[in-house]
């Protein structure tokens, strides 16, 4: 298995502005009114949305944030370190990986507006996980992290803010 075969297995594309490939799997055909939504939505939603989401060696997921909830499942490959960063100026990382022995993790949340980006451990090739987003996914709710905001928010991780922003 490589990083290719996936590609063509799953008609997986270039995801814009965040980087990685991805195909979405489910959008519920049922829709949430936007009067009913939380005022950060600017228009309807539907109740979920799932893709699969590959990384490889050349690619990586841009520190950026989203309006709703996103779970990450890890399902094969090489393990990925995700940095959070959270408004209040706290951050963490996590392996998400399927070696659970040792502290890896196969499932990963990350709430609405916290800052995110993930690449692979150094020498991986690829991993393939997915994600699940309630209210669904749209576009219109992706913002792409700024690495001097970043870097002056949460200075410690001057590095790794760097790695996964352009």
């Amino acid at each position: 298995m490589n990083a290719q075969t996936i590609i063509d297995m799953f008609d997986l594309k270039p995801l814009p502005w965040e980087g990685g490939f991805y195909n979405e799997t489910y959008r519920s055909n049922e829709n949430i009114k936007k009067e009913i939504l939380p005022k950060r939505y600017s228009s309807n939603r539907s109740f979920g949305s799932a893709i699969y989401y590959l990384l490889t060696a050349d690619t990586k997921s841009l520190m950026h944030r989203i309006k709703s909830d996103e779970i990450f499942h890890f399902y094969l490959g090489d393990p990925v370190e995700m940095l959070q960063l959270f408004e209040d100026g706290t951050t963490k990382k996590i392996i998400l990986g399927n070696d659970i022995a040792n502290g890896e993790n196969l499932q990963v949340l990350v709430n609405r507006g916290v800052w995110q980006g993930m690449q692979l451990i150094r020498g991986g090739k690829y991993a393939l996980m997915g994600t699940t987003v309630f209210p669904g996914f749209e576009f219109e709710d992706f913002e792409l992290g700024n690495r001097d905001d970043l870097i002056n928010k949460y200075p410690g991780f001057t590095n790794n803010i760097t790695k996964l922003t352009e």
